[in-house]
C-alpha cells in the first residue's frame, strides 16, 4: 500500500486538517479529496466555509517545504499561495487556492508572453530571499552551492545507472571544467537563495492579476540562474507544440537577468548566465540524488537511472566534444 492511501495515515491527515481549518474559523464543508498522489508528495483538496484549501504532504526528502514556503510567505507575501497552517517536522502545509495554472492559460491563449513577466518577478523573489539562506538551510533546505558541486557532480556520475560508457568517460573528463565553470560564475559575485529547481508551467499560478510560485519541494539553496535550466531549456526552448528549439529563448533570458543588473553588464550576466544553464542540470541531477536512494522500487531505479542519466545528458549536450 502507498503511504499517502494507507488509511490511518489518512485519518490523521483529515483530523489536523479539520484543526487547522477551525483554528483559522472556519469548516470543512464537504469531502476531502486526494487528485494528486506521487511516490514523492500527495496532495488533498480542502472545501471550506472560507473558500478552497489545498493540504500537501511531502516525502522527509522533501520535508524542508513546508519551511521554504514559510520563508517565501514572509518575504514576499504576493508571490507565493498563502501559508494557512503548516508541521515542518511532517513536512505537511495548508495553503489558501492559487488560481488558475498558467498551463492552461498557456493552452487556452497558445501564447508564452507571459512568461517575461513571471521570470523577472521569480528573479526578485530570489534576490529578496537571499539574505535568508541560511535560515533556509537551517530548516533542512539541501545546499547545493558552488564550493560543493564539482565533487557532488564526480560522486554523482559513478553512481548513475544508465550511462554509456562513452558517456561515462566523458563526463570523467568533463570534472576539472565543472570546478573551472564553478569558480567563474562565484566570481560575479551574485548571492547564493532559494532555487526552484523544477519551474515550469504547472507551478505557476495565475490569480487576480498576478503570479503566485508554487511546489517547493524539489527547492535548494544554490545559483539562482540555475533554474533557467529547466525553465529555459527543459520547457519554453519545446514551445506550445513540443518541438525541441522551436522557440527563441533570448526575450525570456533577458527578463529574467533584468532583475540582476546590479551585478554586472548585460554581456557579463548572459555570459554567466550560459555557464549556469549547463552546470544548472547538474545541480538537478545532484538535487535528485537523496529522493532517489530513499524511494521503494520501481521508483527508485527510474529516478537513479533514466531519470537522472537524462539530466547529465543535458549537460553533455552542452559541452564540447
Amino acid at each position: 500500500m502507498h503511504p499517502w492511501t494507507d488509511p490511518d495515515w489518512l485519518a490523521g491527515a483529515h483530523a489536523w486538517i479539520h484543526d487547522r481549518v477551525e483554528d483559522a474559523g472556519a469548516q470543512v464543508t464537504g469531502p476531502i479529496e486526494q487528485p494528486h498522489i506521487e511516490a514523492w508528495s500527495t496532495v488533498l483538496r480542502v472545501p471550506t466555509s472560507a473558500g478552497g484549501r489545498w493540504f500537501k504532504a511531502n516525502h522527509p526528502t522533501a520535508a524542508h517545504e513546508a519551511g521554504v514556503v514559510g520563508v517565501l510567505a514572509s518575504t514576499r507575501p504576493d508571490l507565493v499561495p498563502a501559508l494557512l497552517a503548516s508541521d515542518p517536522a511532517r513536512g505537511w502545509m495548508l495553503m489558501a487556492d492559487g488560481g488558475e495554472r498558467l498551463r492552461e492559460v498557456v493552452e487556452r491563449e497558445r501564447r508564452l508572453d507571459r512568461w517575461t513577466d513571471v521570470l523577472p518577478l521569480y528573479g526578485e523573489l530570489q534576490l529578496a530571499t537571499a539574505e535568508h539562506a541560511d535560515r533556509l538551510v537551517a530548516l533542512g533546505t539541501p545546499e547545493r552551492g558552488l564550493a560543493t558541486l564539482a565533487s557532488e557532480y564526480e560522486r554523482l556520475i559513478g553512481e548513475t545507472d544508465g550511462l554509456t560508457s562513452d558517456e561515462l568517460a566523458r563526463l570523467t573528463e568533463l570534472v576539472p571544467e565543472v570546478g573551472e565553470m564553478c569558480l567563474r560564475l562565484a566570481e560575479v559575485g551574485i548571492p547564493e537563495t532559494v532555487q526552484h529547481d523544477d519551474l515550469h508551467d504547472g507551478q505557476v499560478f495565475v490569480r487576480d492579476g498576478g503570479y503566485l510560485f508554487f511546489d517547493w519541494g524539489d527547492s535548494c539553496v544554490s545559483h539562482p540562474f540555475f533554474t533557467m535550466s529547466v525553465t529555459l531549456e527543459g520547457v519554453l526552448s519545446w514551445g506550445l507544440d513540443d518541438v525541441e528549439g522551436s522557440v527563441d529563448l533570448t526575450p525570456f533570458r533577458d527578463a529574467y537577468l533584468a532583475s540582476f543588473s546590479e551585478y554586472g553588464s548585460r554581456d557579463e550576466l548572459e555570459a554567466a548566465h550560459a555557464t549556469a544553464l549547463r552546470l544548472g542540470w547538474i545541480c538537478r541531477a545532484v538535487n535528485m540524488r537523496p529522493l532517489a536512494l530513499a524511494l521503494q522500487s520501481p521508483a527508485r531505479e527510474e529516478w537513479r537511472g533514466p531519470r537522472t542519466a537524462t539530466r547529465l545528458r543535458m549537460f553533455l549536450d552542452g559541452s564540447p566534444g
